[in-house]
């Protein structure tokens, strides 16, 4: 049955993200996060791209190298992290990392937001990404 890593602090949903394609737990991963020297308590990790790319990579996951712009819900590769509800602070570009998955030709998204009824998402096509980084070889 799939399973869904749901984020344990308000701002954690990039390490909550990296656990659902690494298959480890929120407290696994952000055991392995802090001692990488990132911590949910950072904004930057939800304005800034490289440490969820840091993360991944740690773990010997491959990821594009630039944000592709999103196109379409059937153009996204069959992994990949996705940057929902843009918002500003300060000037500062800030957002939502979920994963978008396709299995078996189904595609759904792992929203790791607490406040959701299910963190496995199909009725994602209300969402509005900005972009996505293709996640390879996980």
């Amino acid at each position: 049955m799939l399973e869904s890593v749901v984020q344990e602090e308000t701002t954690g949903c990039g390490i909550a993200s990296v656990a659902n394609i690494l298959g480890h737990s929120y407290s696994e991963m952000k055991a392995i996060a802090n001692a990488m020297g990132i911590h949910a308590s950072d904004k930057s990790l939800w304005s800034d791209t490289q440490y969820v790319r840091r993360m991944l990579l740690n773990a010997g996951v491959d990821t594009s190298k630039d944000e592709v712009p999103f196109d379409s819900w059937a153009t996204l590769p069959d992994l990949a992290l996705l940057s929902i509800k843009h918002h500003q602070e300060e000037g500062k570009d800030f957002w939502h990392w979920v994963v978008f998955k396709r299995l078996d030709g189904q595609p759904f998204v792992l929203d790791s937001a607490s406040y959701l009824p299910s963190n496995i998402r199909t009725d994602f096509h209300a969402m509005q990404p900005k972009w996505f980084i293709e996640v390879k070889h996980a």
